[in-house]
């Protein structure tokens, strides 16, 4: 298969985020539809970049991230890391390293700040619904089962995006 990659694997930029997955007490989930890049018109769970230059760590970023896309103050004791996903040259235009974190709580819709911001529009979604919203081919075919079928354990995944279609492997997982 011819390589989909525009540039050379080494020459993109390495961006770290995180990934956090809120659900309600009827078991929807929250999702973001994307209103800026990366995954525009796309919806994903809340999240965002690592703050780097500041020596972020993927915890406080997670937390950081619900609170700025949300209004939630989330405590410490109620977030946990249940995946982490490497993506080698996603969309040809960078690789990314990205923490999946769970809120352990019920969410009550009300608790939300807000629903709309500069980011998107944010909607509890049912989790049966979720393969039929626009999402990533990533999370269509990988990020999404391995969530719902690791929800209280862990697991790791390699996504190597450089042909079409892309390719994936387990590499940790636990229930």
């Amino acid at each position: 298969m011819p390589d989909s990659t525009p540039s050379e694997p080494s020459s993109l930029p390495h961006r770290i985020a995180v990934l956090c997955y809120l659900y309600d007490t009827d078991g929807r989930i929250l999702m973001l539809h994307r209103a800026k890049p990366p995954n525009q018109d796309l919806y994903s769970p809340v999240g965002g970049k690592l703050e780097t230059e500041l020596g972020e760590c993927p915890w406080a970023c997670a937390r950081r991230e619900i609170e700025e896309e949300t209004g939630l103050h989330i405590s410490a004791e109620d977030i946990r890391m249940f995946g982490m996903i490497s993506e080698t040259a996603y969309e040809g235009s960078g690789h990314w390293l990205l923490y999946l974190f769970e809120v352990t709580r019920p969410i009550e819709p009300d608790e939300l700040a807000f629903t709309e911001f500069d980011e998107g529009q944010l909607e509890w979604i049912p989790q049966e619904k979720v393969m039929d919203l626009k999402i990533p081919e990533t999370d269509r075919r990988v990020i999404w089962p391995m969530v719902c079928k690791h929800r209280g354990g862990f697991f790791g995944v390699h996504i190597d995006c450089r042909t079409d279609p892309f390719t994936w492997s387990v590499v940790q997982e636990s229930s």
